[in-house]
């Protein structure tokens, strides 16, 4: 039996308070007044959300739930079929709001039954409106079943209305469409917004970005097709039916009337939905790897111009697909994997591609920048050749891996930085030709290679091979700066060095618990739940901006990597945050709940007004009760992060409740908080040290062996 919408399973809980699982099980062994079960099964109970939200709130554990909270937790704990139907329908009445608001208001304003009965018409009306009828294909399975619009999904329809009335139709789908991708990561391959503005800023720049026809034959859930500024029509494929439901109301929310929309499902490469197709533009995100692609049935298709790629060169399939559907001098940008710039299966594609003049780019992003998050992708330009004219003599490589960190993960990458690396060497080389041959050799970032020099037995057009590093530690004075300021810092680390330890036998004294402390006031507790936009920190701000835009603190997003890392803000607010934004204030501390690691922060001035991100817990102590050092203090210790920490699963969650401190007066909290406060500085103070110590070494290394740097003279 599907769980009713006002009901919801521990798991369900455990996102409304903030918790894991082991503590909604925990909760329920321990508390007599937990509300009981009122369906599900032994295993999987489920229990009637207004007790489960007057219970939490009762506890202290739960403030208020926020509209989109509860909107969400009607959808995400329905079976995964029934949840990918709730989600449509809630896509069909956000665009009847969209388009025809007072259509919409007229149909809340019934009962359930005339909305049961004129819902499915203003349906159809605005589908046949914003998709020909040549494009319905992808609705009529989900109109004819009727689930997304049954009657007994009108409630969760009517809160869907609600939450368009608070966040407008589109933030609202995003929403819930993100949430949904979030909880079945598994299942897709999103394409993140970084990567995603960088591919379409390149096919796309702006002078020529208004009505466009633009493709993507690999759609997934559509995000480089939103990255599109102003398109006249957008045309998606993909092989997942339910999916190119979804992305096709993304599209059509995303835009307005006036974009032609068309999403179609199926094997691009075995059964092309767009066979006539000769866009503007092809963005694409190819799945990898793919040895079922259809190479025995496609031997003979007409789109191998550059040759036929072998079982293990998938990728090339799909970049010859994206050529063949351009029009003469249209471009594309594909997202690939490293090994497709050098595999050997591959080079004589790779060989026809340049003789042609297809190639125009081939670029280096850093790991972590799209999924698979360990590799370091690369993006490859391509053009359709123009008749009549000269190919091009020179491939632009550029490398950017330099701005993301080793082994990656997704929240590593300046984008504002690979923005600006790419853009402004792409640009000038794409209006001037060889002509900005010399203006696109950057040390260290970008070359314009000739083609001739490519065109041996490897073929190889990874960047790494081509690009010359930059000087790793500058010239000889700037190694002296280095050395400098790693003196002054080491000469503050020895004066901060902690005094000799007074010893003291351990004596039992009262304490209490975080939790406790909540219920009587004497703190806040409130749980990041916002994801950041990868974004660069500005130095003494924090602040944080998304690609040329100037970063604010209003946009600055703190993440579990800041505070771990002891770092500014890293990360932007997205265009429609998951959850209403909770900022931090200066003295409030911020707790990692993921890892084990035993690290708190004090928030200060420079870091005041950032959004707390997701796996963090915010504690604001009251003045008058609690020191916030004394408290970030005594939660660090290995032993209370080890109690109040659960073991069940792969991931080790810290409950902050459960973290305990002792009862001391207020004098004596600000005694401990000074020295708690002066272990700080001098944890910072090191890993500065640290940092410096390892530019100057590697400095030195790339200064010796690049003649930089003389070895007859020690800089030290």
């Amino acid at each position: 039996m599907p769980e009713s919408a006002s009901e919801v399973t521990a798991a369900g809980i455990a996102r409304l308070a903030g918790v894991g699982r082991a503590a909604v099980s925990n909760w329920r062994r321990r508390h007599t007044d937990f509300p009981k079960p009122v369906g599900g099964t032994d295993t999987s109970p489920s229990f009637a959300l207004t007790d489960v939200e007057r219970w939490l709130r009762d506890q202290g554990k739960l403030a208020e739930v926020p509209l989109r909270e509860r909107v969400w937790q009607q959808l995400a704990d329905r079976p995964a079929t029934a949840a990918a139907d709730a989600l449509v329908g809630a896509g069909l009445v956000l665009l009847v709001d969209h388009d025809r608001p007072v259509t919409w208001q007229e149909l809340t304003f019934g009962d359930d039954e005339r909305m049961a009965e004129l819902l499915p018409t203003a349906v159809e009306q605005v589908l046949a409106q914003r998709f020909a009828d040549d494009r319905l294909e992808p609705f009529l399975p989900a109109l004819r079943a009727g689930r997304a619009l049954a009657p007994d999904a009108l409630p969760f329809l009517r809160s869907v209305g609600e939450l368009s009335a608070e966040l407008g139709p589109r933030q609202a789908y995003e929403f819930l469409l993100g949430r949904y991708l979030d909880a079945n990561i598994r299942q897709y391959t999103p394409t993140p917004p970084g990567p995603a503005a960088l591919m379409a800023a390149i096919a796309l720049p702006p002078e020529t970005a208004r009505d466009t026809t633009v493709l993507d034959p690999a759609a997934g859930t559509g995000g480089l097709l939103c990255a599109v500024e102003h398109p006249a029509a957008l045309r998606a494929q993909d092989t997942d039916p339910g999916l190119t439901v979804l992305t096709a109301l993304r599209l059509a929310l995303r835009h307005d009337p006036a974009v032609a929309v068309s999403a179609r499902a199926g094997d691009t490469l075995r059964a092309d939905a767009f066979p006539d197709v000769r866009a503007d533009a092809v963005l694409c995100h190819p799945p990898f790897n793919e040895r079922n692609w259809g190479h025995d049935e496609l031997a003979y298709d007409p789109r191998w111009e550059y040759g036929f790629p072998a079982r293990t060169e998938s990728e090339l399939a799909w970049v010859q697909h994206a050529l063949a559907r351009l029009r003469p001098g249209g471009t594309a940008v594909l997202l690939m994997p490293p090994a497709a710039a050098s595999r050997r299966s591959g080079r004589r594609i790779r060989a026809g591609l340049l003789r042609r003049g297809a190639l125009r780019a081939v670029v280096a992003l850093p790991a972590g920048a799209a999924p698979p998050y360990g590799i370091p992708l690369h993006l490859w330009v391509l053009r359709r050749p123009e008749p009549g004219r000269p190919p091009a003599s020179a491939l632009l490589l550029v490398d950017t891996t330099e701005f993301g960190e080793p082994g990656g993960g997704r929240d590593r990458v300046d984008w504002a930085a690979v923005h600006t690396a790419v853009l402004d060497v792409w640009r000038p080389f794409d209006g001037a030709g060889e002509a900005a041959g010399a203006a696109a050799d950057r040390p260290g970032t970008s070359r314009a290679v000739p083609v001739i020099e490519l065109l041996d037995d490897d073929v190889d057009l990874a960047p790494a091979r081509h690009v010359p590093p930059a000087a790793g530690g500058g010239d000889a004075e700037d190694l002296e700066r280095v050395r400098e300021r790693l003196t002054d810092t080491l000469r503050l680390t020895g004066e901060l060095t902690p005094a000799p330890a007074a010893a003291a036998t351990p004596a039992p004294r009262p304490s209490t618990t975080v939790g406790e402390l909540a219920r009587a006031g004497a703190l806040t507790i409130r749980a990041g739940a916002t994801a950041a936009v990868p974004g660069p920190a500005h130095p003494g701000t924090g602040a944080a901006g998304p690609p040329g835009t100037p970063g604010t603190l209003e946009n600055a997003v703190l993440t579990e990597h800041d505070v771990l890392q002891g770092g500014p803000p890293t990360g932007v607010l997205p265009d429609t945050p998951d959850d209403e934004p909770v900022r931090v204030h200066a003295g409030d501390v911020v707790v990692p709940v993921l890892g084990g690691a035993s690290v708190v922060r004090v928030v200060d001035d420079t870091t005041a007004g950032a959004v707390l991100g997701r796996n963090l817990q915010l504690l604001r102590p009251v003045p008058e009760a609690l020191d916030p050092w004394f408290l970030a203090g005594f939660l660090r210790g290995t032993a209370n992060n080890r109690q109040a920490s659960s073991y069940a699963s792969t991931a080790t969650r810290l409950d902050v409740r459960r973290l305990q401190l002792p009862r001391v007066p207020l004098d004596d909290q600000h005694r401990y908080g000074e020295r708690f406060r002066a272990l700080a500085a001098f944890e910072d103070a090191l890993r500065l040290a640290g940092r410096l110590g390892e530019q100057l070494v590697q400095g030195l290394y790339d200064g010796l062996t690049d003649g930089t740097v003389a070895p007859e003279r020690d800089p030290l």
